[in-house]
């Protein structure tokens, strides 16, 4: 699996965006299909919600990726 560090500028970024701007998912449409196909673990838990606020601390496992968000 993948390892990538991805830095957060704010309190939060939404998954959806997350996916896009790592090019995870080509738009935000193909993201909210992966999160409603069960595809995607925060914190080693499926995310259901397509706009979940992700915080510094967390991790996103997402096909074969491993992201971890950093401040």
């Amino acid at each position: 699996m993948a390892t990538h560090e991805f830095v957060v500028s704010g309190e939060y970024i939404q998954l959806d965006q997350l996916l896009k701007v790592l090019g995870l998912c080509a738009s935000g449409g193909a993201a909210h299909a992966a999160v409603e196909a069960g595809l995607i673990r925060v914190d080693g838990v499926v995310e259901t919600r397509k706009r979940a606020k992700l915080r510094p601390g967390q991790q996103v496992a997402f096909a074969g990726t491993q992201i971890m968000l950093r401040a």
